[in-house]
């Protein structure tokens, strides 16, 4: 089982689709469909399921990709520990941010990476804050800026870049409901779009619980851009944090609630697996940013 092999089932494993992973692979749909099948001969095992609309991974295709990506981050380990102590740092580095990301904290840390390491092959994918910690735990990806979880997790490497408050924002003009002698935002009350996951929904989450509220959800989202987006079509009253709603296209279009509950500020910064910190590419940025 050669690494190239293992690289374009991730590929294809990642987007469930032939065509798209032959291109990504820069392989012919014939080769890259050979490719697999030798794996699956190899292991004896059916790796996809597919049919004329969909391609899904077996039980034996979801521990392969877990095999496959930690044997490739291995395999790169060892590559870049070859040229330890060269003065050059190659190879590819993968960063995983959200679009507030790319625009508020990313510009100039980039800039400066490419500048120092042009022999990098920098890949950036863009997708929901929340999911962040995720792919660097699949081992998806080497580097990614995400919020600092509650809960410490021992694997994880975490750089504080900056720290935004949570905030309530909520459709211009609408009419909301408070209660107490704080005349507080009622949230038992107002229509709530919320995170799917991710920390702005944990501290949402406890805070409810811990005041006895019993929630009115609206909408669950996917990223705090969708989330602004969904407030701003009058859905519901929504938290975000600041930054995000700063960045955001539709921040005219929305207001912050004033006599909100108090959730913990939001900290941002970038996140990799200790492992991957071996690697020099990864160390590189890691250094970078820190003296940035």
């Amino acid at each position: 089982m050669d690494i190239q092999a293992l690289t374009t089932f991730i590929k294809t494993a990642e987007l469930l689709h032939f065509g798209r992973a032959s291109r990504a692979c820069n392989l012919s749909p014939s080769a890259l469909t050979r490719t697999i099948q030798r794996l699956e001969e190899e292991l004896g095992q059916s790796l996809f399921l597919r049919d004329n609309r969909s391609v899904a991974l077996t039980d034996a295709g979801r521990k392969l990709l877990t095999y496959a990506r930690t044997s490739v981050q291995d395999w790169r380990t060892f590559q870049d520990s070859l040229t330890l102590g060269e003065e050059q740092v190659s190879g590819t580095l993968s960063i995983y941010a959200s679009i507030t990301a790319v625009y508020s904290l990313l510009p100039k840390l980039l800039e400066s990476y490419r500048t120092a390491y042009p022999e990098v092959h920098l890949e950036l994918r863009t997708g929901a804050a929340e999911q962040a910690i995720e792919q660097i735990m699949s081992g998806e990806i080497d580097l990614a800026v995400a919020a600092l979880p509650d809960r410490k997790q021992a694997q994880l490497e975490f750089m504080p870049l900056v720290e935004t408050p949570l905030v309530f924002i909520a459709p211009i003009g609408m009419e909301l409901p408070v209660a107490g002698k704080n005349r507080q935002l009622d949230l038992s009350q107002v229509p709530l779009v919320v995170p799917q996951s991710g920390t702005a929904r944990h501290r949402l989450d406890a805070w409810l619980r811990n005041n006895g509220t019993v929630p009115n959800i609206a909408s669950e989202v996917s990223g705090n851009e969708a989330l602004i987006a969904m407030v701003r079509l009058g859905t519901g009253v929504g938290v975000v944090p600041r930054l995000a709603l700063e960045r955001s296209p539709f921040r005219e279009k929305v207001e912050m609630v004033r006599d909100t509950p108090q959730l913990d500020p939001y900290v941002v910064g970038l996140c990799s697996g200790k492992r991957n910190l071996k690697r020099p590419a990864v160390k590189a940025m890691w250094e970078l940013a820190k003296g940035l």
